[in-house]
């Protein structure tokens, strides 16, 4: 059994309540595996990151089949979809899976006629700092990844997955993939900088438009000052994380 997010985004908890924390959320059209259910909640794992957590049943669509696998996402900073024929509005980068199969589309009364972004071949500086700034001010939210709310690891799964490039959910689970660059003078636009807190767990990721300027979501999605200590606040001079180390991580084998 599959279930498809019915609303424009969808909390993701850490236990079936209400009250419970949200550790990720699921946006329009995003679908996961059904692990398991209670009368309000059923807990899934993500299509996408094979993230696990319990979502609120009433806005799911639960299904045998899953949409068929698609790569656009919308790519205004909010675009209207049609469910039911009555107007959604939905986030930049949601995925278009849903919209563009044809049985479940039509079962759901579900069209889309806005603009498309298809995943780019290549992060140039100038399209990592395009798309980072569509979330420029939006509001950090724990467990966000949307222009509504998001997190720091959410922020950076969204920018990497409008280039097709998949990355868990997690900051110290992205910290684990591609190749170590040695100096901030070695890095090139899009490498990602991860932080630690006073006990060495990453806790925090960005993204570098260049060796001494970083993007990143902190209090908001922000750029701000970066050298070999960490980052400074552009606006208040203040030192707010201590810079663990760079990744870099390739473009996906073109077959």
């Amino acid at each position: 059994m599959f279930a498809i997010v019915s609303v424009p985004v969808c909390p993701m908890r850490k236990e079936s309540a209400h009250r419970s924390e949200m550790v990720s959320q699921l946006l329009w059209g995003e679908w996961g595996t059904v692990l398991e259910e209670t009368t309000d909640f059923v807990r899934i794992r993500h299509q996408y990151d094979q993230y696990e957590g319990w979502c609120q049943r009433s806005q799911l669509w639960l299904n045998d089949t899953a949409p068929a696998a698609g790569s656009e996402l919308t790519a205004d900073w909010v675009n209207t979809i049609d469910v039911y024929g009555e107007p959604m509005q939905v986030s930049f980068g949601t995925p278009l899976d849903l919209a563009d199969d044809p049985v479940l589309s039509a079962r759901y009364g579900i069209g889309y006629s806005g603009n498309r972004l298809t995943p780019y071949p290549e992060r140039s500086p100038a399209l990592i700092e395009q798309l980072g700034k569509q979330f420029i001010n939006t509001a950090y939210l724990w467990g966000g990844r949307s222009v509504f709310g998001i997190d720091c690891s959410g922020f950076v799964q969204q920018i990497y997955r409008c280039f097709g490039i998949p990355l868990p959910r997690d900051a110290y689970q992205q910290a684990e993939l591609g190749e170590v660059v040695g100096f901030l003078q070695e890095t090139i636009p899009g490498d990602l900088a991860f932080f630690d807190n006073a006990e060495g767990r990453i806790t925090h990721v960005g993204i570098l438009l260049t060796p001494d300027r970083i993007i990143h979501a902190s209090g908001q999605v922000r750029i701000d000052r970066i050298d070999s200590m960490g980052i400074v606040n552009t606006r208040t001079g203040e030192r707010t994380h201590q810079l663990r180390l760079v990744k870099r991580v390739p473009n996906p084998q073109k077959p």
